[in-house]
């Protein structure tokens, strides 16, 4: 009776010992190898950029007045006209539109050292005078090699008084010894006049100060660790115009536009590799294409964070995922589950990626199962080939990019907001809501490919 009894414990502890073992079991799939290890590569869509540039008069008044300074004339040589002259500028130039030209108003001290007389009759004599006028000119304007030039013309010479020397007691004037000398000195006070214009209007480095700031790569989400980043490709600028007191000409920005997770990227922006190039017509849309850039990395740490806290289960057995890794295998994903419970190991599944326009998360189509033996599997875990529980997973295996698609907006709004890169320049404009447009798959990473539209513009006024 004894041995009997010891018989049935035996078998009921067996028993316990089995169903114990049966609730954990030990899978172990075959790991779907990733495509060879090679550098991120994928199509970009380049982005167009219109920005309008206005550039006041005053702004290149203040900047002819800092490169034209003091003494503006020399002429030292009395053998070939008899007059030595040297001329100063007495107060600020001063610039003001006119029937679509830029007239300057100038004024001038005038030193100067002339002989007059007749040698035969030994009345020759050297006498120096200090006089006093305004000159006033007018230039016709353009861009080239983004330097704006002028061609200037003197209009008009006013003197504060009439030049005039003391001969024997008496006044004796000498305008006309004077003003033949003026005839060469217009075109050379007019050309000097253009010459400081082009040197201070060289807009080409403030464009490439403008573009290298906006270059700098910045965190849109703190939270996904999202860095957006623009590359400039081309510059393109049309002819300069002048109305209502200031140059305008339309510029026009083509560009790589990106966001990326993880590190904050590194600046690529090269000065030497900007092409500029003249047209005669800019587009007036602002047409933003954006490369967000998910590393398989980032995405497997966002989706792990999906699963903290959740279990899955199908009648008594349940699993919890500890981990996921994702990777590329033949241009599906495929996406690693590390679980315990019911079940200890790894399982595997395949998706496409997708873009859910409501919701605004990228998740995966057609999920399964990677089998390397169906029947092991079946015979190891057959609930979890059930339907329900896939689809719990898959409805997990999702990260949303809608945060990122706001806060890439928000962070954009700002450089279109009175943003001021420099003193002197400020860059203001509308944007409109981001669009998605489609999803790419790397070696390296997940794409979602966005699109956005609006205006901008660029104005220059109170440089250092």
């Amino acid at each position: 009776m004894m041995s009997s009894i010891k018989l049935l414990l035996s078998l009921v502890l067996l028993s316990f010992l089995c169903t114990g073992c049966s609730t954990t079991q030990k899978i172990e799939a075959l790991k779907p190898l990733p495509t060879d290890n090679v550098p991120m590569v994928y199509n970009t869509k380049t982005s167009f950029v219109n920005m309008p540039l206005q550039i006041t008069l005053k702004e290149i008044e203040n900047q002819l007045n800092k490169t034209l300074n003091g003494e503006i004339y020399n002429d030292s040589n009395m053998e070939d006209d008899k007059t030595a002259m040297k001329i100063s500028k007495t107060a600020p130039i001063r610039l003001i539109e006119k029937d679509g030209k830029i007239q300057t108003v100038l004024s001038l001290k005038i030193w100067s050292k002339f002989k007059y007389g007749s040698d035969f009759m030994g009345l020759n004599d050297t006498r120096e005078i200090n006089i006093n006028g305004t000159i006033t000119m007018t230039s016709g304007i353009k861009l080239s090699n983004w330097k704006m030039s002028t061609t200037s013309v003197i209009d008009n010479f006013q003197w504060s008084e009439s030049p005039s020397i003391l001969v024997a007691g008496k006044n004796i004037p000498i305008t006309y010894i004077i003003n033949p000398t003026l005839a060469v000195f217009k075109s050379k006070i007019a050309k000097k006049i253009d010459e400081a214009i082009e040197n201070s209007c060289d807009f080409k480095p403030y464009v490439l100060d403008v573009l290298e700031k906006m270059s700098v790569p910045f965190l849109t989400s703190a939270q996904y660790q999202t860095w957006f980043k623009l590359i400039p490709i081309e510059v393109y600028v049309t002819d300069a115009f002048l109305n209502k007191n200031q140059i305008n000409m339309d510029l026009g920005l083509k560009c790589n536009m990106q966001t990326m997770v993880g590190l904050k990227p590194k600046s690529s922006f090269d000065r030497s590799v900007i092409q500029f190039k003249a047209v005669t017509k800019v587009p007036e849309k602002l047409t933003v294409n954006v490369a967000a850039i998910s590393t398989f990395e980032s995405a497997s740490k966002i989706i792990s964070s999906n699963f903290n806290g959740k279990k899955f289960a199908s009648g008594t057995r349940e699993i919890i995922i500890q981990n996921v890794a994702i990777w590329q295998k033949d241009s599906k994903i495929i996406i690693a589950l590390d679980m315990t419970g019911s079940i200890n190991g790894t399982i595997y599944l395949s998706g496409i990626p997708n873009y859910n326009a409501v919701t605004k998360e990228i998740y995966f189509d057609q999920m399964d199962y990677v089998l390397n033996s169906k029947g092991l599997l079946t015979r190891t875990a057959n609930w979890l080939l059930q339907g329900i529980i896939l689809r719990k997973i898959q409805e997990t295996c999702r990260y949303s990019i809608k945060e990122n698609l706001e806060e890439g907006k928000k962070s954009l709004l700002p450089y279109l907001n009175n943003f001021s890169p420099m003193k002197g320049v400020f860059v203001n404009g509308t944007m409109n809501d981001f669009e998605f447009e489609k999803v790419e798959v790397t070696d390296k990473a997940i794409i979602a490919f966005i699109t956005t539209t609006g205006k901008m513009s660029v104005k220059i006024d109170g440089m250092d």
